[in-house]
């Protein structure tokens, strides 16, 4: 499983329009990569994270890995939301997109890719690691209604591919 997170959408998930200066943004992005890295060990997988660049960014996109964690800025002019599609169209169906961005869940729907919105992957990823480190499995998802029969009562494709990656997560 690939993960490809929207940072700054996943960063301030659940805050309200905050302002933080670059020292505080740099702390907060770094703080990201911590938990990410926590949640990879409880979790083995690929994580990606794009994060804009597009105003204040370099002349070519930036590639660095911190953690195991592969962090992407997009270049001077380019937003986050242009390298994430990208790298869904790259990706396919096999990457599963964290973001609550709705151009970009349209987008990554269109090409079969799972979306889980930023505050759900937020609560998983907090969650993940204490569950490892105190040895317990994880619970049973809750039942939405998929053992349903019939096409009436069955789940969308969209909501089916996103229970199933939350299932992986």
């Amino acid at each position: 499983m690939h993960l490809i997170i929207d940072g700054y959408n996943l960063l301030l998930v659940g805050r309200s329009q905050i302002r933080l200066n670059s020292i505080d943004l740099l702390a907060e992005r770094d703080r990201l990569v911590d938990q990410l890295a926590r949640y990879r060990q409880a979790k083995p997988c690929d994580i990606t994270v794009i994060f804009d660049g597009w105003q204040g960014g370099w002349s070519e996109e930036k590639k660095e890995r911190k953690k195991g964690i592969e962090l992407i800025f997009s270049k001077l002019g380019e937003k986050a939301d242009e390298v994430i599609k990208r790298l869904i169209r790259e990706r396919g169906s096999g990457a599963t997109v964290i973001t609550s961005d709705r151009e970009i869940l349209n987008y990554a729907n269109r090409l079969a890719a799972a979306v889980i919105p930023s505050d759900q992957f937020r609560k998983k990823m907090e969650i993940s690691p204490v569950r490892m480190e105190k040895g317990i499995e994880e619970d049973e998802e809750e039942d939405l209604g998929t053992k349903r029969k019939g096409p009436s009562r069955r789940l969308s494709k969209k909501e089916r591919r996103m229970q199933t990656a939350l299932k992986k997560l």
